[in-house]
């Protein structure tokens, strides 16, 4: 069988799809780099931006949780940097890995994110692809 599986690890936290305003500043200048996200989970969002971002860059970021009036704020790390060339891309975003968002915090997160679908797959799945 030449199939080819799909992710068969776990991922830490599901990723949820939301249209979510947000305050995301680079921390060494304080400038505005986004303002808007996509997806979001306990572990960290993706926001569009037009600025020019590097992996590894700091953020603080600033945000209400889903369907509710719980402010979140938190420091995070530039993960991955996405550049809208890609069929499915939303133009330039950032991936965003949260450094340390508490528990009370990570907790109201997770039950305003539960019953909200996940985010749409931004390419086609290869031909043969088992989803499991």
């Amino acid at each position: 069988m030449s199939a080819i599986l799909a992710r068969n690890t776990p991922r830490r936290a599901f990723r949820r799809e939301v249209l979510l305003r947000c305050q995301v500043v680079r921390e060494r200048d304080f400038r505005l780099v986004g303002d808007l996200a996509f997806d979001l989970s306990t572990e960290g969002m993706l926001i569009s931006t037009h600025e020019r971002v590097l992996t590894g860059e700091e953020l603080i970021v600033s945000f209400r949780a889903p369907r509710s009036q719980i402010w979140i704020d938190a420091f995070a790390t530039v993960a991955r940097v996405v550049h809208g060339r890609r069929p499915g891309d939303r133009g330039r975003c950032l991936g965003l890995r949260f450094q340390n968002l508490d528990d009370r915090s990570r907790r109201a997160l997770f039950q305003r994110l539960r019953g909200l679908p996940p985010p749409e797959p931004s390419r086609p799945e290869a031909v043969g692809t088992v989803r499991c």
